[in-house]
């Protein structure tokens, strides 16, 4: 008999890994993680080339990493953090074609990290922090351009952070705190625009903070913290409409904090202590609710927040005559303030250090993120309260990624939450869902796609939030006699409406294009008035102009183009026919299975109006008949076998608006 599954997590296990254990060499998915077991990483593992997925993350396994490991062309994950490995990063890793995350965080890795890593083009997280790594991030790092999570933190890496690496530009959360980088911070990192989560603190970077940072609007979470950056704080920054936590301590920044930062509604938290900033704070909720441990150490604040001196005409202009008197003051009191201020120094430090050290880690746990006048903490609080932390009552759906809970808000206004399966450490799949949505509604603005409210991602637990449509999905309404009959003839017709407005939007007014690939019954949701709004992005793609756009197929069964599954190449014209399926749904009044058995000869005249129309509605009027038979055959078209020959949603668009 061969083993291929060999799962022994959360047991208490003690002792070593039996050395024999892909004997047979069919092992694929290795799980040991959070016991205690001790010892070396088995050598049946070195040859074992059929693994797929390796957790045996918080043991205290000892040995050679770089002798204990081979290559693995199927190996998809491995997770080694939290162990006492050590020896250096191999450049087997890059090997690993298949390789989508590798950990090996909070070992006793040493030397560098080898170029050939950037060979692995598929990895989407690579976490090695908390290791002794040292030299340069290698330039080829920047080959992965599928990464979405880089941490190299904790380490005493040095040199310059290499310009190529604004080419990742999938990359949502980077951690390059605690090392030895130095010089400036480059303007290349401006492109990495889908970023929630920038660190660069407690390293050497010097010069000015980078005006192209504020493009980041997807940013919520911003820490240069212990540096040497100079300079005044961009007024760029206002465009961080997602940001949440801004530290910018311990720098030599000076002027004035830049007033267009009260429009940042989203501000929570804000260290700007230590630094030789001067002027009034902003006026807005972060500023004037920091402590004074938040603004302290500078040259000259003052505003409404606690411990700092009300702003006069003779503050903003830099309280340049009182200079003298400071002078005087400084002179009777300067050794005594020396000394005082070094010993407090010193231990503020250390202090900060152990606190900044901790958020890092709590960073990756949690990230909030909130598009309405609430901030993500205070939505994600109330979301826990509503839902009695999810309880079973509050899910009105389940689905293959989580379930959809109902939350009712203390203002009043009621949300549906959308939570994912609890992911296993380092596991993508339905992460990559979360993050496909997130992308897509980020961008997304229109009344016909359902309106996000906000998100929070952790490391195994992650929810979106939007409106809450009262009325439910199509699929529902027309699976009930007595939802169905309610949906008439215009209604249907208003849906159909409504759902080609908000494709011919995403395909064609947003850049770049957003294919939905799972144009479903199930994916529009109903208002109280019957209008559609477009759902579940967790397949969506965004189509980059400058690659192949191929993918793994994606969607429900029986709405999907039939090319996917010979060419793999996702386009517009993939929703098209999805949207033709559903038209026909909208007829029907059920899944229209037995027009779409033989595409290659469906046409309109084959499909006489009279024999496909909803039974469980009455005749339409004469006015909506003709609306119908054009519905129908605008349909047909979209359902043709060969994808040239579907129309585009824009002129789908401008038809029904002609005709409708």
């Amino acid at each position: 008999m061969k083993l291929s599954v060999l799962e022994l997590d959360h047991n208490n296990l003690t002792g070593n890994l039996p050395q024999g254990i892909c004997r047979g060499g069919s092992l694929e998915y290795f799980t040991a993680n959070d016991n205690q077991l001790t010892g070396p990483i088995p050598q049946g593992l070195k040859n074992c080339t059929s693994l797929k997925r390796v957790y045996l993350e918080r043991n205290r396994l000892r040995g050679n990493i770089s002798e204990d490991l081979g290559v693995y062309p199927n190996l998809k994950f491995i997770e080694l953090s939290d162990n006492d490995l050590y020896g250096e990063v191999s450049p087997n890793w890059g090997l690993c074609r298949s390789l989508q995350s590798l950990s090996i965080a909070r070992n006793n890795l040493s030397g560098k990290i080898p170029a050939e890593i950037g060979n692995s083009r598929q990895i989407q997280r690579l976490d090695l922090s908390s290791n002794h790594l040292v030299g340069e991030i290698p330039k080829k790092i920047s080959k992965l351009t599928s990464l979405l999570y880089l941490f190299l933190n904790g380490n005493q890496l040095s040199g310059s952070v290499p310009l190529e690496l604004g080419l990742m530009s999938k990359l949502l959360y980077l951690d390059l705190s605690a090392n030895q980088l130095s010089k400036s911070i480059p303007e290349t990192i401006g492109n990495l625009s889908m970023s929630f989560y920038l660190n660069l603190s407690i390293n050497r970077f010097s010069q000015r903070i980078p005006i192209q940072v504020g493009k980041l609007t997807t940013l919520v979470q911003l820490d240069l913290s212990h540096n040497m950056l100079s300079g005044e704080i961009p007024g760029e920054f206002q465009s961080l409409q997602s940001l949440e936590t801004l530290n910018l301590s311990h720098n030599n920044l000076s002027g004035e904090i830049p007033s267009s930062l009260e429009k940042l509604r989203g501000l929570y938290t804000v260290d700007i202590s230590y630094n030789e900033l001067q002027g009034p704070i902003p006026n807005c909720q972060a500023f004037l609710n920091a402590s004074g441990r938040e603004l302290g150490g500078n040259k000259g604040l003052c505003g409404n927040a606690r411990g700092l001196p009300p702003c006069t005409p003779f503050s903003k202009k830099g309280h340049n005559n009182n200079k003298t008197f400071l002078v005087v003051m400084f002179s009777l009191l300067s050794v005594s303030c020396l000394l005082i201020s070094s010993i407090a120094l010193l231990f503020a430090f250390k202090r900060k250090k152990d606190t900044d050290e901790e958020r890092q880690s709590n960073a990756r746990d949690e990230i909030f993120f909130s598009v309405t006048p609430l901030n993500g903490r205070k939505l994600y609080k109330e979301i826990i309260r509503a839902t009695k932390d999810f309880e079973a009552q509050y899910c009105i759906g389940k689905g293959g990624y989580g379930n959809v809970y109902k939350a009712e808000l203390s203002s009043g206004d009621v949300v549906a939450v959308k939570k994912f399966h609890p992911l296993h450490t380092g596991e993508m799949a339905d992460q990559r869902q979360f993050l496909n949505e997130v992308r897509a509604l980020v961008e997304t603005r229109h009344r016909n796609i359902v309106k996000f409210y906000g998100f929070c991602s952790s490391a195994g637990h992650s929810f979106l939030v939007y409106k809450y449509l009262e009325r439910g999905s199509l699929a529902s309404v027309l699976s009930k006699n007595e939802e169905s009959e309610k949906l008439d003839w215009n209604k249907r017709v208003n849906i159909v409406k409504g759902v080609v407005n908000a494709l011919s939007y995403l395909h064609h007014d947003c850049s770049p294009p957003i294919v939905h690939r799972d144009i479903t019954s199930n994916n529009i949701l109903l208002d109280l008035e019957y209008e559609a709004h477009l759902s579940d992005f967790g397949t969506a793609k965004l189509l980059n102009p400058d690659s192949s756009n191929w993918s793994n197929i994606a969607g429900t069964y029986g709405y999907i183009a039939p090319e996917l599954s010979y060419t793999m190449q996702v386009t517009e014209k993939c929703d098209v026919f999805s949207f033709g399926v559903l038209a026909l749904e909208l007829i029907v009044g059920a899944y229209p299975g037995e027009f779409l058995s033989n595409l290659s000869i469906l046409t309109a005249e084959s499909i006489p109006l009279n024999n496909v129309l909803d039974q469980s509605l009455s005749p339409p009027p004469p006015e909506v008949v003709n609306k119908l038979i054009f519905i129908l055959k605008l349909a047909v078209s979209c359902l043709n076998i060969n994808p040239k020959s579907r129309p585009t949603m824009h002129t789908v668009s401008q038809l029904v608006f002609d005709h409708i």
